[in-house]
């Protein structure tokens, strides 16, 4: 399946789809490991479940997101999504050097966290238009490095959402606000990193943006074996601190409302963790 649409099968990705595998994803009471010499590391003493749950996602998703963006010291940064990996994009982007940070959402609580957590500067797309903030706020320049941390699933504001969202429905596309907007506000010369997930076509791709303002794409899914030992000492450091994503610790017993809250982002869910 994935050869047909990509041209490469890139890897197994536990709890992906079938395009991937179709390995189980790891709510069992036991779950074989495959290759545990390198896809398992050990949580080092003195570091809380709490700060190393998200090691295992959110931590290594944002960061990559960062890292590949290339920031440099100095650079302002703008990250679309405030969920748990753009928000650890968010406090990536200032470990690298990012000198102001940008957060784009639309639930308050949310951008909320960003400001209080992340140390970055609040923009609700429901109230403010995106690139002609952040062309005021850069001085007219565009922010220097981009980051979707949204992907497919992207809710947005006039037509071009609407025309995204019917055509999503035919299975004819994928919904790309969030991209298609980072590659308009990026400046010229910039970089857009991609961490939103995209799983097949996409239409009206600004291509034209691209080439004719040299921007720099990149993505991948997450290459967690590559960070995870360095994101355990900026966590030790005290440099990042994702426990703040935890916002709705519960019993295994609660699952299905655990479910419902963080797929429909109600009371202010950014993830819901499981206690046996």
């Amino acid at each position: 399946m994935a050869e047909a649409v990509w041209g490469h099968s890139p890897a197994g990705i536990i709890g992906y789809s079938h395009a991937l595998g179709g390995w189980a994803g790891s709510h069992a009471s036991f779950i074989r490991v495959p290759f545990a010499d390198v896809n398992v590391f050990k949580v080092p003493e003195g570091i809380p479940d709490e700060k190393a749950l998200f090691v295992s996602d959110a931590c290594p998703t944002g960061f990559m997101g960062a890292d590949l963006a290339g920031i440099q010291s100095g650079d302002i940064v703008a990250v679309w999504g405030c969920g748990g990996v753009g928000q650890m994009a968010m406090q990536s982007a200032r470990i690298l050097g990012a000198e102001r940070v940008f957060a784009i959402d639309r639930f308050p609580e949310r951008l909320r966290m960003a400001s209080e957590h992340c140390g970055a500067e609040a923009l609700n797309y429901e109230e403010v238009d995106i690139p002609e903030a952040l062309t005021e706020l850069t001085g007219g320049r565009g922010p220097d490095r981009c980051i979707d941390c949204v992907g497919m699933e992207a809710h947005g504001m006039g037509v071009g959402y609407l025309y995204d969202l019917a055509k999503q429905q035919a299975l004819l596309t994928e919904r790309i606000v969030a991209l298609r907007e980072a590659i308009r506000c990026c400046r010229k010369g910039g970089t857009v990193s991609v961490m939103g997930v995209y799983g097949a076509f996409v239409d009206k791709f600004p291509m034209g943006a691209v080439v004719n303002k040299a921007l720099t794409i990149r993505s991948g899914q997450q290459h967690g074996q590559r960070y995870v030992d360095r994101l355990f000492g900026h966590i030790e450091r005290g440099e990042m601190d994702p426990s703040h994503l935890l916002t709705h610790p519960m019993s295994l017993e609660q699952g299905p409302r655990g479910y419902d809250l963080f797929k429909n982002k109600k009371e202010g869910c950014v993830r819901a963790v499981f206690t046996p």
